[in-house]
């Protein structure tokens, strides 16, 4: 997997012209819990190089996996690679994707990258929609896991090639966990994120 991850990194630097990511502080012996917003078949490994540039290089890992709908492990076989596995909304085998999901938490060093939104959106949207995945696998996790939200932006300005910002957050632990709370909070931080991008224009949201 480090070396998937590390050609992965190589392959990111050449497509895009600038990876910035805004670092938060990384809890040890924790396991971790990245959500991101969803808005191109590139989230996954952008949320992999965020995770191998931003908690990895903290927090000495022991693995790595990534929620995905079944159907794009379907059409993608080789996710299978990268630590994906597969969840269907809807469907009585939710319940035990999620399940598993929290069962990787358990350990102190695993990270799970999971989309609250469940369906690709627009990377411009300025509310996160978050489905209510989270609130079932949360208070299932033993032990202790940080919960972090990266608000990913993509923008051109003068180059040729896009550029992604990673602006992260802490949302706390499982200990703490609201869903209310925790919705709240990323939509804030997320509004506050888009407006962070803008150089000239004062809009009020």
């Amino acid at each position: 997997m480090k070396g998937a991850l590390n050609f992965l990194s190589w392959f990111l630097k050449r497509r895009f012209n600038k990876l910035v990511i805004k670092e938060i502080d990384i809890k040890q012996n924790h396991s971790y819990l990245l959500m991101c917003n969803h808005f191109s078949f590139w989230d996954g490994f952008l949320a992999a190089y965020l995770s191998q540039h931003a908690i990895h290089k903290n927090q000495k890992s022991h693995g790595f996996y990534i929620m995905v709908l079944k159907k794009q492990m379907q059409m993608n076989p080789w996710l299978k690679y990268f630590g994906c596995f597969s969840i269907v909304p809807g469907t009585p085998s939710v319940n035990k994707s999620l399940d598993y999901a929290a069962e990787l938490l358990n350990k102190p060093g695993n990270l799970l990258i999971l989309y609250p939104q469940g369906n690709l959106e627009s990377n411009h949207v300025r509310k996160i929609v978050m489905k209510d995945g989270i609130d079932y696998i949360v208070p299932k996790i033993k032990g202790n896991c940080q919960l972090i939200w990266s608000s990913n932006i993509v923008e051109y300005f003068e180059s040729l090639k896009p550029s992604v910002y990673f602006h992260m957050l802490d949302c706390g632990t499982n200990q703490t966990f609201d869903f209310a709370q925790v919705d709240n909070k990323i939509n804030t931080f997320h509004q506050l994120s888009i407006q962070k991008q803008y150089r000239f224009t004062d809009e009020e949201y």
